[in-house]
Formats: C-alpha cells, sequence, structure tokens
C-alpha cells in the first residue's frame, strides 16, 4: 500500500503547471527589470528605500 501511495505521488503532475507559470514570470521580471529602463530605475529607488529603511 505505501508503495503504491508514494508511486501515485510521484507521477501527479498537477501543480507542475502552476510553477512552470511562475517560473516563466520570474525569468519575464527579470528581463524588463534588466532591459526597461524606466522599470530598473524604479526598482533600484524602491530597493534603496527599503534598504534606508532598515
Amino acid at each position: 500500500m505505501m508503495k503504491f501511495n508514494v508511486s501515485k505521488f510521484l507521477k501527479d503532475e498537477e501543480g507542475a503547471a502552476g510553477i512552470e507559470y511562475a517560473i516563466i514570470a520570474a525569468m519575464v521580471a527579470v528581463v524588463l527589470a534588466a532591459f526597461v529602463p524606466g522599470i530598473s530605475a524604479a526598482i533600484r529607488t524602491m530597493f534603496t528605500t527599503i534598504q534606508a529603511a532598515l
């Protein structure tokens, strides 16, 4: 019974699509932050503000 449950768990791919979409969204965000000047400056300002507050 335990072997069946482990096998079933390893074959389950229900959450894989959500994780893949999250990884794609993160990669898009990194590209935007790196190559779009307005977004890059805004992100830099935001982190500088957070750093100063800490």
